[in-house]
């Protein structure tokens, strides 16, 4: 599966991002992100298993998220 977007490019988020479980620190399905907050993609992956791209975008210095391809959308 080849990646929509690309490493650098500006995209917002297409809906509510919520933990997970990811973030320890946080309370489980605490709002993270809002739909339409901005970010940048700094790394892109494959899940192993599902063989689905992951794509890690920096909403903040602080907040780095793993996002779906239909989690997001160009800026």
């Amino acid at each position: 599966m080849s990646a929509r977007y690309d490493w650098g490019q500006r995209v917002r988020a297409a809906t509510d991002l919520v933990n997970d479980g990811s973030y320890p620190d946080r309370a489980l399905d605490e709002l993270l992100v809002k739909n339409g907050d901005l970010g940048e993609i700094v790394n892109i992956g494959t899940h192993v298993d599902t063989e689905m791209v992951i794509y890690l975008v920096e909403f903040s210095p602080q907040l780095v998220i793993g996002c779906l391809e239909d989690e997001i959308e160009p800026a």
